[in-house]
């Protein structure tokens, strides 16, 4: 039932406005009265002395004015539970990395109050216990009380909540500690006391030096039976190394081969088992697997002018380091490395003139001819420890007047002396024995002039000979490359004129080498950028193939009669197969920057790999991928035939297809 309201009006004592507004009713609710008795009290209170002023709307002077779609208008706000105040630019350092890094994921949790309690929830497991516990200690029926609670525990039993967190704590027992000891017997001991001054020290030393002076001088001067002084040579020996820290080098030296061989290992295991899968898609084409970089550190300025390997330990090789640069002469240094320590050369000699040539003796393999710069040649041998050569030529012994560009040991001649042959720059192809301890040389022959030379002038201008090859089943053939693109092929025993002569190249030859398995067959190549194959019957080449630049050496594998490998000035490795392909290589590759000149190669006899040397006096290893050191496959129930045969059938098969 609406209840009518009255409006008052009231009159302002300060001005002479009147203001009349609508009162709002003043209604008081009594629960225990009718809704009568409410009207009326209602009534009476709007027109009583209790009256009250209505409600008025202030606006403040600087509120906007909304329009009523703006005031309906619902603007929705998100709540999200990112930390306002979290960082953003955290960063962590990454030991993967190397470097500090932004973290992008913060934790945006903020903890305002944590408690850490040992409150055991009272319906669980361990709460029934200790209840039990506690009502026993009270009232002295424990075993009651506990059968009851745990039948009770059996019914009643609840889910676990898994977040229920109980904190236990425990304490052992420890063993009580034990003293043991004994009684020993003391160590003999024994007083010594003596003075030292500097006399004493001095003289210990001298009579040190005289002993082992005289130990060196039997030695030397004894000349030991094979058979008969075999002890008195151990005796020697023992007393000389008794009490010298040298011995102490053996056991040093395999250390470091293991250190070695512990930080290169994926190196030499590369070496041992790696092989190229990838053959399979690539056809014929092949690769090289760079294996060890070896350098010296004294050798730096200087090139690699030779490289060989050692005919017995097939991981043993030399290198010989000089210079191309004829205007001056330049210090030459002789390394041998081992694949089994790359880092350090296991003996170093010392030359005063550049190193041109090096050969290591087929049977002796401790000898190596070395041929200098100086046009000297010289016989090393490991076995002693001096850096002195034991035999070297001299002006008076007929030493060359230009460079040694190659030297080859020989068989022995009749009176079982070791001997050696040399070409150099001079034109002179001498051979030089090795009788007592001096070098005695005898001339076979001289290079001819070339034809541009007048007569009178043809004795006293030589044509420069730069490389010599012997013939690996007739030693007693041989051929000499020249300065001026010729070939000769000669005898030691005609020493008059040459045999054959071919016209093989426009420049220089840098290298002529015959065939491991075929008698007639060499290559060659040179500065006019060819590579040839040539068969000695025939004066013109049966193959020939352009590098597009300066070819500085050629090498045949020693596996295959068809295989060979080439250098040339741009730091790039060619590596041909004849049996494959007649026309390109199966493999180019570049080893070196494009400012290094690679200058030597040489084929392991063993092992599947290569050796090449630049103009820095590096030399870096490449093993052969399986396409380039393929064999015929075996064919079921059929063995391959093997041996030389094999491979001169092979050579001869491919010149047949060519006549």
């Amino acid at each position: 039932m609406s209840v009518p309201h009255k409006v008052g009006t009231v009159k302002s004592k300060q001005a002479t406005n009147v203001n009349t507004q609508p009162k709002a009713p003043v209604a008081k609710v009594v629960k225990a009265a009718g809704k009568k008795k409410d009207e009326e009290e209602a009534t009476d209170t709007a027109e009583g002395e209790e009256w009250m002023p209505g409600k008025t709307l202030v606006k403040p002077s600087d509120q906007l004015d909304l329009t009523e779609e703006e005031l309906n208008e619902e603007i929705t706000r998100v709540l999200t539970a990112n930390n306002p105040n979290a960082p953003q630019n955290v960063v962590r350092y990454g030991f993967k990395e190397g470097c500090y890094k932004p973290i992008i994921f913060v934790d945006q949790m903020a903890i305002h109050f944590e408690l850490e309690g040992n409150l055991v929830h009272k319906e669980s497991d361990e709460g029934r216990r200790l209840m039990a516990k506690q009502a026993e200690r009270d009232d002295g029926k424990g075993a009651e009380k506990l059968d009851n609670v745990a039948k009770a525990g059996d019914k009643e039993r609840k889910l676990t909540n898994q977040f229920n967190f109980n904190e236990r704590a425990s304490q052992t027992l420890n063993n009580p500690p034990r003293d043991i000891s004994c009684q020993t017997e003391p160590p003999p001991r024994a007083n010594f006391s003596a003075t030292a001054n500097q006399w004493e020290i001095y003289d210990f030393y001298v009579e040190e030096l005289k002993r082992r002076e005289k130990s060196k001088e039997k030695q030397e001067g004894q000349v030991l039976n094979k058979e008969e002084d075999k002890s008195k040579k151990k005796m020697i020996q023992a007393e000389t190394q008794s009490d010298d820290i040298t011995q102490l080098a053996h056991a040093a030296k395999i250390i470091e081969r293991m250190v070695n061989q512990n930080i290169f290992d994926e190196v030499a295991q590369d070496f041992m088992y790696f092989e190229d899968a990838a053959d399979e898609f690539r056809g014929e084409k092949g690769t090289l697997l760079p294996l060890w970089k070896l350098q010296y550190d004294k050798a730096k300025g200087l090139s690699v002018t030779a490289l060989c390997w050692n005919p017995k330990y097939s991981d043993l090789f030399a290198v010989g380091l000089g210079s191309y640069e004829f205007t001056q002469e330049e210090r030459g240094m002789l390394l041998f490395y081992t694949l089994k320590n790359s880092s350090y050369p296991e003996f170093i000699f010392n030359t005063t003139s550049g190193v041109m040539c090096v050969d290591i003796h087929a049977q002796l393999s401790y000898l190596v001819a070395v041929g200098l710069h100086d046009g000297c040649v010289a016989v090393y041998n490991l076995k002693k420890k001096s850096d002195q050569p034991i035999y070297n030529s001299t002006a008076s012994s007929g030493k060359h007047r230009g460079a040694v560009m190659q030297v080859k040991w020989q068989k022995d001649d009749l009176d079982s002396n070791h001997n050696f042959i040399s070409v150099s720059t001079d034109g002179r192809v001498v051979s030089w024995t090795l009788v007592k301890h001096e070098l005695v040389f005898t001339d076979i022959i001289k290079l001819p002039a070339t034809d541009k030379v007048p007569d009178d002038l043809k004795d006293v201008i030589a044509t420069a000979g730069t490389s010599l090859d012997f013939h690996k089943q007739k030693d007693y053939h041989f051929l000499v490359a020249t300065e001026a693109g010729k070939i000769h092929k000669g005898s030691k025993y005609y020493s008059s004129k040459f045999l054959e002569t071919y016209d093989a190249h426009f420049m220089t030859v840098s290298r002529v080498r015959w065939n491991p398995f075929h008698p007639n067959v060499f290559i060659s190549c040179g500065w006019d950028w060819m590579v040839k194959i040539w068969d000695q019957t025939i004066k013109s080449p049966i193959f020939t193939f352009e590098l597009k630049t300066s070819v500085t050496d050629v090498a045949w594998a020693p596996y295959s009669s068809t295989i060979f490998a080439a250098i040339t000035n741009d730091g790039k490795v060619h590596v041909f197969d004849l049996s494959i392909n007649k026309y390109e290589a199966l493999c180019q590759q570049k080893v070196v920057s494009k400012k290094t000149r690679l200058l030597h190669i040489e084929f392991n006899p063993v092992n599947p790999i290569i050796i090449v040397g630049d103009d820095r006096g590096h030399v870096i290893s490449l093993k052969l991928s399986p396409n380039l050191r393929k064999k015929p496959k075996e064919k079921k129930g059929q063995e391959l035939p093997k041996g030389p045969e094999v491979e001169i059938a092979k050579m001869e098969q491919l010149l047949s297809s060519l006549r």
